[in-house]
């Protein structure tokens, strides 16, 4: 199972009143801020922040999750796991991570088995949020992740410089934010697309456009409290079954508006070809 709430009482705070937790009042199922609120944790492990709140944007539904998880665990974003796992190396032994727009935590797995293994490295302790309450289910299994239903958009509920390291593959990023809450010298680690990821498939599935420059634009409006490590772009090719393809398309965008019959009635039945292509953005807090 994921972590006990108890073992984050340190990087997250209560999402009303900004206040620590009370280790007394708290436990492993619920936490109790000093002023008295109040989180219970679902049956499936996460805990939900937005109660009552909401969000203006659309949260991943059960059968986009499920594409995500098949076309994962089918290893077709491998290449990108290893350039992230890299990139990690530069971490201190049994960080804290904060994985921004997680979903099922596939990418966060990867890089704490990497980072527990070796006998004398402690593993890392690590927040998911992701707005998808079906995606956190799967997050919160994971060992030492607090699952956390939030928007990334809003000031995020962790403490001010707890984190050592963020994830933040193919989603929002709240660069103050993500500053806020990273101590200085930790990293921040972003894959973007790149204009020619899956362009040989645009013609033919909802996928959206990517516009030129999305790493530069986010160095630029990272100036000030992030410094610039490494940029490095990864082009790899893709086969594609006709299941596969449906569950790539389903689990983007395109699945909130694109049911899977008329996703699969594009595809035709026929084998897919198309290229990944992304870049991995390393930043260092100042």
């Amino acid at each position: 199972m994921g972590a006990v709430l108890t073992d984050a009482l340190d990087l997250l705070i209560c999402p009303h009143c900004g206040a620590d937790w009370d280790p007394d009042a708290s436990s492993r199922r619920m936490l109790v801020c000093a002023e008295g609120h109040r989180y219970d944790a679902a049956r499936q492990g996460y805990i939900n922040f937005l109660t009552g709140r909401g969000s203006r944007l659309t949260p991943d539904t059960a059968e986009m999750v499920l594409a995500r998880d098949r076309f994962l665990a089918a290893g077709h974003y491998t290449p990108i796991v290893r350039a992230l796992v890299d990139a990690c190396t530069r971490l201190p032994d049994g960080p804290a991570v904060l994985d921004a727009g997680a979903g099922t935590g596939y990418y966060l797995a990867a890089v704490l088995d990497a980072g527990g293994r070796g006998g004398a490295r402690r593993r890392a302790r690590a927040v998911a949020l992701d707005l998808s309450p079906h995606a956190l289910r799967r997050a919160a299994k994971i060992p030492g992740v607090a699952a956390v239903v939030w928007d990334v958009w809003r000031p995020l509920p962790l403490a001010a410089a707890s984190i050592n390291a963020v994830l933040d593959v193919f989603a929002p990023r709240n660069l103050p934010e993500f500053a806020r809450v990273t101590r200085r010298g930790g990293l921040l680690l972003a894959v973007t697309p790149l204009p020619g990821h899956l362009a040989e498939l645009r013609s033919r599935l909802p996928l959206l456009a990517v516009p030129e420059g999305k790493a530069e634009e986010l160095e630029h409006a990272a100036q000030g409290h992030w410094e610039p490590v490494s940029r490095a772009e990864l082009a790899f090719p893709l086969v594609l079954s006709p299941e596969a393809g449906a569950d790539l398309a389903q689990m983007g965008p395109a699945g909130h508006h694109t049911g899977r019959e008329e996703l699969e009635r594009l595809i035709g039945g026929e084998e897919l070809a198309a290229t990944a292509a992304v870049e991995l953005s390393v930043l260092r807090r100042r």
